[in-house]
């Protein structure tokens, strides 16, 4: 065989060993399947990625010299495009005219993943929703995959009917208002029922009138709210297609504008310590907080000013002098507020300590020394509400002088003494006194006089007088030797006593006026009462405020 054989021969070889190679396939573990090529997909908590079947068979080799045909396109169907939430089942369907392919299942664009409520055939071609819920609806589509490529569906849209679900209606602010809310009498409101539902439901809004109002929203607008719109409002959501119905139910407080509340008490006239005393927030309005203010400062609970549960009531218990207020009351509702007029409690108490005050500038004295015949002024004072009434005794007189201001005249040895005042207070019935010591003293030409002048003088005055008795013994002796004139024709005439001692014999005996250390207020206020025995020149000044 020559050269040229050698060389026919090589090339015979060479194309032999190409066609060997072209028809040859490759073992079973390194063929490429579809799922080699797919995007990596774990499997999840509700299911598996569709990639199923075994590995596709490769397709029979093209005749020598011919590109292959690529594959066909699948086609979807579903038993019915339009269910019921949790009434409905469905079944997906996916044609293929290529035999050794494998089939994927796309939602929405992405991997379909299985779970619980879905089915697939060994195939792959049919997918199965036992039980639909709301979130199935959307797009399916399924793919036909080989070695070398794939081909999708066309996409086929699940409608899922669903609701009304439960409903809530809220304000137009947006904020829940549960099952009652309140709104203000004049305003206007929108009220906004939400719920969820496919297909979008129909509304009918019922009043508390029982009026219906029917829409194709969820949203009613009430102008101007009055005292009529107080009930309850109703609102019936329905599905036509579900042929489900809700019913949601709201209840409307109208708040009045609020009007100025007034502040009562039993009496404003009060007496310290006597209590308890009850202030109560008078208004007409209903559903109202109360706040109370002291001196226009929030007032703070405590034992002595306790409030009642409601806060409509305050309670002084025990009241106090310096518990005089002014108090207040405030009704107040998220829209409006009213705070009533202050008032002003009167506390009586009283009289406190009595002080008994002379001289000037005045001081408290407990005994208080004038001369004879000089004035002496006493001042009488004590705390009390309302102003105490004052009365004054002498020890040695039996009147009772009224008055804050005592002023005696021309003092005598008679006011010598204890000289008692009282204070009362008539609304609080109580009542005081406080005592000061009176001491009169010589008149001022006396009283220059040293003790041994004063004992002279009264020596020489009982001398003049021993000498003008011893006178007068001796002419009335004489006299009665000597025989008188009328002596035969008139009586003989008898001793009469000396002018002072008759009058020391028809004079009564004066008696001593009793003290009485609490006397009771008698006569009228300034009047100087007249005594049985001429009393020294004594008279009461009156305090223009008593």
């Amino acid at each position: 065989m020559g050269p040229a054989d050698s060389q026919s021969h090589l090339w015979t070889g060479i194309l032999l060993s190409a066609s060997l190679l072209t028809a040859w396939s490759p073992p079973a573990a390194a063929q490429l399947t579809p799922s080699a090529i797919l995007p990596d997909t774990t499997s999840g908590e509700q299911g598996v990625v569709l990639c199923l079947g075994p590995p596709p068979t490769p397709r029979p080799p093209q005749a020598h010299g011919r590109f292959r045909e690529s594959l066909d396109k699948p086609t979807i169907s579903v038993t019915q495009s339009t269910v019921t939430e949790y009434k409905d089942g469905v079944t997906f369907y996916c044609d293929t005219t290529e035999l050794h392919v494998t089939i994927r299942w796309v939602f929405q664009n992405q991997s379909l993943v299985l779970n619980e409520r879905m089915q697939l055939s060994a195939d792959g071609k049919t997918f199965t929703i036992l039980t639909v819920q709301r979130e199935d609806s959307g797009t399916y589509q399924c793919e036909a995959w080989d070695a070398l490529e794939f081909q999708s569906s066309d996409a086929i849209f699940l409608e899922v009917n669903y609701g009304p679900d439960l409903i809530e209606i809220k304000l137009d602010s947006g904020v829940p208002s549960g099952e009652a809310i309140e709104v203000l009498e004049g305003s206007t409101v929108n009220f906004q029922a939400e719920v969820q539902s496919h297909p979008d439901p129909t509304y009918s809004w019922i009043f508390p009138n029982n009026y219906i109002l029917s829409s194709t929203t969820g949203t009613l607008t009430i102008d101007a709210v009055s005292r009529e719109h107080e009930g309850m409002f109703r609102c019936l959501v329905n599905n036509s297609a579900t042929l489900l119905t809700r019913l949601g139910a709201l209840r409307v407080h109208v708040l009045e504008n609020l009007t100025k509340p007034q502040v009562e008490a039993w009496s404003l006239n009060l007496v310290e310590t006597v209590g308890p005393v009850n202030l109560t927030c008078q208004t007409a309005h209903q559903r109202v907080a109360v706040q109370w203010f002291v001196r226009d400062q929030p007032l703070l609970p405590s034992e002595h000013l306790a409030l009642s549960d409601d806060n409509m009531t305050l309670v002084i218990h025990s009241p106090r002098r310096d518990d005089t207020g002014p108090y207040a009351c405030e009704i107040w509702h998220w829209g409006s507020r009213a705070r009533s007029d202050p008032i002003t409690l009167t506390i009586n108490y009283g009289p406190d300590r009595v002080e008994i005050t002379s001289g000037s500038p005045p001081a408290v004295v407990g005994t208080v020394q004038g001369k004879l015949n000089s004035s002496l002024t006493l001042q009488c004072r004590a705390e009390s509400q309302p102003e105490a009434e004052y009365s004054w005794v002498l020890e040695h007189h039996t009147g009772v002088y009224t008055g804050e201001q005592l002023v005696i005249r021309g003092l005598t040895r008679e006011h010598e003494g204890i000289c008692s005042c009282t204070a009362s207070n008539s609304l609080t019935s109580l009542a005081r006194s406080a005592s000061v010591m009176i001491q009169v003293g010589e008149s001022l030409r006396c009283s220059s006089l040293s003790a041994g002048a004063i004992a002279g003088i009264v020596i020489g005055i009982l001398a003049a007088i021993a000498l003008v008795l011893g006178l007068g013994y001796f002419f009335y002796t004489g006299k009665a030797r000597w025989p008188s004139k009328g002596s035969a024709d008139g009586p003989s005439p008898e001793a009469t006593p000396p002018t002072s001692a008759r009058e020391q014999a028809t004079r009564p005996n004066k008696p001593r006026p009793v003290y009485d250390n609490i006397p009771e207020p008698q006569g009228q206020i300034g009047a100087k009462k007249t005594l049985v025995n001429p009393e020294p020149d004594i008279y009461c000044r009156i305090n223009p405020s008593v």
